[in-house]
């Protein structure tokens, strides 16, 4: 089975400003989100973002990113801005992990996409 993860990455959360870029262990939280997700049976990953520096750190990091517009209310709405952008078609399985989960098991990563083969009904947007 073949699917992609998508991050959505937000610099301005009114939280905690520019979360994804913050340092743990010497590496942005973003950077931990995308290597736990890439430990994951996914064929493509990719961070969905509306800023240029998260974008710029991840080019730098040679992560695949791809700019989204700053006018989503939340990221399910980035995400399908980018399975567009990626060519995915409707029957194509993308699994959401959000941008602040460094610990995320990719395990779980998989468990998604199994459920999300199995039950396509639960990923299909109105």
């Amino acid at each position: 089975m073949s699917f992609t993860v998508v991050i959505p990455a937000r610099y301005e959360s009114t939280r905690l400003p520019g979360k994804p870029l913050i340092n743990i262990a010497g590496k942005a939280m973003v950077h931990h989100v995308v290597n736990q997700a890439r430990q994951s049976m996914a064929s493509k990953v990719v961070v969905a973002t509306d800023d240029e520096r998260i974008k710029t750190y991840c080019e730098d990091q040679e992560i695949d990113v791809l700019m989204t517009s700053i006018s989503h209310e939340s990221g399910t709405d980035r995400i399908e801005e980018v399975s567009h952008k990626l060519g995915l078609e409707k029957e194509d399985i993308v699994v959401n992990v959000q941008g602040d989960e460094p610990l995320i098991p990719p395990a779980v990563i998989n468990q998604v996409a199994d459920n999300l083969s199995f039950y396509p009904e639960a990923g299909i947007c109105t």
